[in-house]
C-alpha cells in the first residue's frame, strides 16, 4: 500500500466504535485507532495534556483483523475537558492525526478530539426526526381564530388577510396573515408520522403583531391567533399520544416596540424595565437588532433581565419546560448575537448561564441556537448543545449542488460551484473544531424560513434535490426538514419562503415525498446513521463517499452531482475486505468488494446510493 494510501486508512472517532467512556469523571476511556493492515507503523501513543502538562500513553497493538490492525490503550479521565491527539510512528517519519487529519509537524490543540466528562446529551435527540413548521402557513385549524382584514394596525399600517392559496407578497411582508395555528398542526400529526417525523421546530408563537412573531410582546401567553394556551396544550397533548418531542423558538436577544417593558422603558427613563434596554438618547434613540427600530435590543448588563429571562425561578425560560406545556427545548434565535454589543461581550457568559437553567429545570431539554457563521465556540460542552448547522453543513451543500450564495447580491458573493473537495474540507473543518458528543447532536437542516427553498436552490433540479435528500438524512447529527420540502414546494427568500403549505395532494410530488419517507424511516431504524462514527472515503470528481460505522452495522453513502466517469469507489481504507458483501438500499443492487473496490456503475449520473453490510466480521 502506497504512502497515500495508509494514510487515509488511519481512522479515530468519538463513536462507540473508537471510544467507550461512562462520561464520568474519574472513569476510564477506551480508546482505539485503526489504520491498514500494512500500514508501515511500529507505534502509537496518545497524546493528552493533563492539568496543562504533556502526556503520551502508548497504544497497545491489537494484531490484524482483515484489512486493519488496531491499536488501543485505557486512560482515567480526570478533567471536565480532555484533549487529545495521536502520535503515530511511522517508518519513514512520525505523523500527528487529530480531527483535522493528518500533519507531519507538530500541531496546535486548536483541532484536537475531545472527550467531555460530566456532559449531558439529550438521550431522543439521536434518534429524532425534526421537522420545521412556520405556525400561520402550515394548516388553518380554527378558523374562528384568524387574523381579518384590517383588525389592527402593525406600525401604522393595516394588517391583511390571505387566501390559502395565494402566494406571500414582498410588499406587505410581515403585515399578512393566512390563518395558521396550533390546532391545524395538531390535526396534521398523523401526516407527520407518516412521514416518519419525530419532533417538531416551530417558529415562535407568543403573542406579538407580526405573522413572523419576532416581535414578541408577551412571552408569557401564547398569541390567540395561534389558539393560545389552550392550543398549545391540545398539541402537547396530541404529541404525547405519539411520542414526539416539541422544541419552540424564543427571541432573547430583542423584543418588539409593544412589549410592556420597552412601552414602559420608552415612556419613563425611570422605569423598572428601562435598563432593559440600550438608549442612547431617550426616548426615541435606543439599540435594536441590526438597526430594525421595531427590535428593541435587551441589554444583559441587566442582572434583573437575566433573571427574568432565564436564571430566577420563575424566569421565562423555565415555565415553558413545566407541566403543564412541557416543551423539549428551545431555540434561541440570533444567539450569535445575544449579549453582544460594542465593547460588551457577554455572549458566553450569557450562554452558559441560559445552559444551567435550562438544564436544572429540564436535563433532556434540547438547546439549540440559530448561527449562520461559527458557532463552535459555543459548541464546546458549556453552552449550547447544538447550532442551526448552516456553514457546517447546509451552506457547503448549496454551493456545491446549486452554486448559491445566501446574499448572491452582495459584491463578494462567487456564483461558481464549488469543488467537491471543498466542501468535504469545509464539513471536516466544522466537525473537527467540535467534540464528538456535539457533532453527532449538531442540527442539520437545508433550509429555513429564512432562506429560498431548496428545489429553488438547485434550479428545479429534483435529482440534486435527493442528493441533498440523502445527505441530510446521512450525515452525522440531526435531520429537519422544513415544511413542504417533502412535496417539492418551492420559494424564493424571505416571504416567498413561507408560502402555505398545500393540502391538495394533487400538488404534490409524490414520489419525492415517499424518497423522503424513506431516508426518515432509515434514519430512525439505523444504529450506524443514528450513533454511528463518520470516516470520509472520497471526494473528487462530482463524486462524494463517506462511512457511517457502528458495532452493529455500517453504511457507505455515494452522492454524484453529474457524470464523472466514476464506476468504481475505493473502500479497502475503510476496513472492508476484499469478499464483503453490501446491499444498495435504494435498488437492492447486490455486489462484493474486491481488489478495494466498491462497484458503483449503477449510480446514477446525478444520484445517490446507500450501501449497507451487517458482516459481522467486519466490525470490530
Amino acid at each position: 500500500m502506497s504512502t497515500v494510501h495508509w494514510e487515509t486508512s488511519i481512522h479515530h472517532d468519538g463513536s462507540p466504535m473508537y471510544l467507550r467512556f461512562s462520561g464520568r469523571p474519574g472513569d476510564t476511556a477506551v480508546f482505539r485507532l485503526r489504520m491498514a493492515a500494512d500500514a508501515p507503523v511500529s507505534g502509537v501513543f496518545l497524546r493528552t495534556c493533563p492539568d496543562g502538562e504533556q502526556h503520551f500513553t502508548p497504544l497497545r497493538d491489537l494484531g490484524v483483523r482483515g484489512v486493519c490492525r488496531w491499536w488501543e490503550g485505557e486512560l482515567p479521565i480526570r478533567m471536565l475537558r480532555t484533549n487529545y491527539r495521536f502520535l503515530i510512528r511511522a517508518d519513514d517519519c512520525s505523523r500527528w492525526y487529530s480531527a483535522g487529519g493528518i500533519t507531519r509537524h507538530y500541531p496546535t490543540d486548536a483541532n484536537d478530539f475531545v472527550v467531555l466528562a460530566n456532559y449531558h446529551a439529550p438521550a431522543w435527540v439521536r434518534d429524532a426526526v425534526f421537522y420545521q413548521i412556520f405556525p400561520d402557513r402550515f394548516a388553518d385549524g380554527d378558523p374562528t381564530n384568524n387574523v381579518r382584514d384590517g383588525a389592527y394596525l402593525y406600525h401604522g399600517r393595516p394588517v391583511v388577510a390571505r387566501r390559502w392559496d395565494e402566494r406571500p407578497n414582498r410588499a406587505t411582508g410581515s403585515i399578512e396573515f393566512y390563518g395558521g395555528d396550533l390546532q391545524g398542526i395538531a390535526q396534521r400529526i398523523d401526516y407527520l408520522t407518516d412521514l416518519g417525523v419525530s419532533a417538531l421546530y416551530l417558529n415562535p408563537i407568543f403573542r406579538a403583531p407580526s405573522n413572523h412573531k419576532y416581535d414578541v410582546e408577551d412571552y408569557t401567553s401564547i398569541d390567540p391567533h395561534l389558539g393560545g394556551e389552550a392550543g398549545l396544550l391540545r398539541l402537547r397533548e396530541v404529541l404525547d399520544e405519539r411520542a414526539m418531542k416539541l422544541v419552540l423558538d424564543i427571541v432573547p436577544n430583542h423584543c418588539g416596540v409593544t412589549h410592556p417593558w420597552f412601552v414602559a422603558a420608552q415612556a419613563n427613563p425611570r422605569a423598572p424595565t428601562a435598563e432593559f434596554f440600550m438608549f442612547r438618547r431617550h426616548p426615541d434613540d435606543y439599540e435594536s437588532w441590526l438597526g430594525v427600530k421595531t427590535l428593541p435590543k435587551l441589554n444583559y448588563r441587566s442582572v434583573r433581565l437575566r433573571d427574568v429571562m432565564y436564571a430566577g425561578q420563575d424566569a421565562i425560560m423555565r415555565y415553558w419546560l413545566r407541566p403543564p406545556y412541557r416543551i423539549d427545548g428551545w431555540r434561541i434565535d440570533v444567539a450569535n448575537m445575544l449579549g453582544r454589543l460594542g465593547t460588551d461581550n457577554l455572549g458566553h457568559k450569557i450562554g452558559r448561564g441560559i445552559r444551567r437553567a435550562v438544564k436544572a429545570e429540564q436535563p433532556e431539554a434540547y438547546l439549540l441556537g440559530e448561527h449562520f457563521f461559527d458557532g463552535t465556540p459555543h459548541l464546546q460542552g458549556e453552552e449550547l448543545d447544538a447550532t442551526m448547522n448552516y456553514q457546517g453543513f447546509t451552506f457547503p451543500i448549496w454551493r456545491w449542488l446549486g452554486g448559491f450564495e445566501f446574499n448572491p447580491q452582495r459584491p463578494e458573493a462567487d456564483p461558481r460551484p464549488i469543488a467537491t473537495e471543498t466542501v468535504v474540507a469545509q464539513w471536516t473543518a466544522f466537525r473537527a473544531a467540535i467534540p464528538w458528543q456535539i457533532a453527532s447532536q449538531q442540527f442539520n437542516l437545508l433550509g429555513s424560513h429564512d432562506t429560498p427553498r431548496l428545489r429553488t436552490i438547485v434550479g428545479d433540479d429534483l435529482a440534486r434535490v435527493r442528493v441533498a435528500m440523502t445527505l441530510l438524512f446521512c450525515y452525522p447529527g440531526v435531520p429537519c426538514i422544513y415544511y413542504g420540502d417533502e412535496i417539492g414546494l418551492t420559494g424564493g427568500g424571505d416571504p416567498d419562503c413561507r408560502r402555505p403549505m398545500p393540502w391538495d395532494e394533487r400538488e404534490w410530488d409524490h414520489d419525492l415525498r415517499a424518497f423522503v419517507q424513506r431516508l426518515a424511516r432509515l434514519r430512525r431504524q439505523s444504529p450506524a446513521l443514528r450513533w454511528g462514527g463518520f470516516q470520509q472515503l472520497y471526494a473528487n470528481g462530482e463524486t462524494i463517499a463517506f462511512q457511517r460505522e457502528a458495532p452493529e452495522e455500517r453504511m457507505i453513502i455515494v452522492v454524484r452531482r453529474s457524470d464523472d466517469g466514476q464506476r468504481l469507489l475505493p473502500v479497502r481504507h475503510g476496513g472492508l475486505a476484499d469478499g464483503v458483501h453490501l446491499r444498495e438500499l435504494f435498488s437492492g443492487a447486490e455486489t462484493v468488494v474486491r481488489n478495494g473496490m466498491l462497484d458503483i456503475g449503477n449510480l446514477p449520473a446525478t444520484g445517490a446510493q446507500i450501501w449497507q453490510t451487517t458482516d459481522k466480521d467486519n466490525v470490530f
